[in-house]
């Protein structure tokens, strides 16, 4: 550690050598760095606060000289390739307990559409991708927006990776352009439309299945689960038998983020659901999955049968537009449902198993009902504000004059 220090003229009245206030020379000495030479040596001025300076630029000089032979003497870190890369991080995110949906979808971005893309363009190591290739990258998805975003997040997730295990130096994805994806405002199924699609479901006939009544009958409990519920689809279709009460509630945690979710049941639905016909290889534990297969098939044989569901609805919009229908929207329809009934958002987001109020609120604030009331208040408010304090009368239609 350096100090300054003043050498005394014999003139001088003090002779303290950390005196700062005289016109003596200073000087500088001490240990550079911790284990540095020791340096004695003339810091050229008489002021204290100059010789100061020039002790912090003597430390610096020496901090960055040490980095420098630091870098320079640490060996070059082995080339990762792009497969071993792309392995590695998926194998860590799968020791993170992250959801199959989750893992699926890292599958498919790095496994087969980024590897893939690598290999063709003959990129074998991490160190040879920059940021203008990753640009290439990116025009090759044909994905919406929201997809485009979250695929790029992801992507910035990787190259982090590769960066805190030195197997690159920088970056290279965080340079990429931001993509903008406005977010399509959250649509439900007023009364009348839930309503054709409950009619629709007694005119459903499924495909490859002899017991077609008790396929659709199905469908229908399943819809009105899921409306009544908020359950997502996940959640609904591998819902077990023990999760319903003798009291018609349902208590269980949801397949995404584990959260709890308790929610009553209208006693029709719940015992619609306590009757519900058998499927084609009934297992006593659930009421809609065999237990055969994993979710992700059994969510993914539902969905077709929602998509011919919503095709004989046949719901349009006002200008007679079909109407996008998913089968999400009947959770959609829970909450929103109840926001306008004046249910509280912290309540209907604890209904929906929400981690946060945050996530409810940014789904559904336009359909808070007190919200709405205090908006349509204030604004009256603002009127009559504005016509009592107008002074000047309302101008009069100026009367035609009559030419002869």
């Amino acid at each position: 550690m350096l100090s300054v220090y003043s050498r005394h003229y014999l003139p001088c009245p003090s002779d303290d050598i950390n005196y700062k206030r005289c016109r003596c020379p200073k000087w500088i000495n001490g240990i550079l760095g911790s284990d540095g030479p020791f340096i004695r040596r003339s810091a050229r001025t008489r002021s204290w606060e100059k010789a100061e300076d020039f002790k912090r630029k003597l430390e610096e000089e020496y901090e960055t000289k040490e980095k420098r032979l630091e870098e320079a003497s640490r060996p070059e870190p082995a080339l990762v390739t792009v497969k071993e890369a792309v392995a590695r991080f998926l194998n860590s995110k799968r020791n993170e307990n992250l959801a199959d949906s989750t893992l699926d979808k890292l599958i498919t971005i790095f496994e087969k559409q980024f590897l893939a893309w690598a290999t063709s363009y003959g990129f074998t190591h991490v160190t040879e991708i920059t940021t203008a290739d990753l640009e290439g990258f990116r025009d090759t998805w044909t994905d919406g927006p929201l997809a485009k975003k979250k695929k790029q997040e992801r992507l910035i997730g990787f190259f982090y990776y590769c960066v805190r295990l030195s197997w690159i130096k920088s970056n290279p994805a965080v340079l990429l352009g931001r993509i903008r994806a406005d977010g399509r405002p959250t649509d439900y199924f007023p009364a009348p439309e839930f309503d054709k699609i409950m009619d629709a479901t007694y005119i459903y006939q499924p495909k490859g299945w002899v017991e077609c009544r008790n396929q659709a009958t199905r469908l229908r409990i399943l819809t009105l689960l899921m409306r009544w519920s908020g359950l997502a689809i996940r959640d609904a279709v591998t819902l077990e038998r023990r999760r319903l009460n003798e009291h018609d509630e349902l208590f269980l945690f949801r397949a995404k983020t584990g959260s709890p979710v308790y929610v009553p049941l209208p006693p029709d639905v719940a015992e619609a659901l306590r009757k519900i016909p058998p499927g084609p290889s009934p297992n006593p534990r659930y009421f809609f999955w065999s237990g055969n297969g994993s979710p992700k098939s059994v969510v993914g044989n539902w969905q077709r049968s929602f998509r011919r569901l919503f095709k004989i609805a046949n719901l349009r919009r006002d200008d007679g537009s079909l109407k996008r229908c998913h089968p999400h929207m009947l959770r959609d329809t829970f909450a929103v449902e109840m926001l306008l009934a004046g249910v509280p958002l912290e309540q209907v987001s604890i209904l929906l198993g929400h981690k946060s109020v945050k996530i409810t609120e940014k789904h559904y604030a336009p359909w808070v009902k007190a919200r709405q009331e205090q908006l349509a208040a204030n604004v009256r408010k603002a009127w009559n504000a504005l016509d009592k304090g107008s002074k000047t009368p309302r101008r009069k239609s100026p009367s035609r004059v009559k030419i002869a």
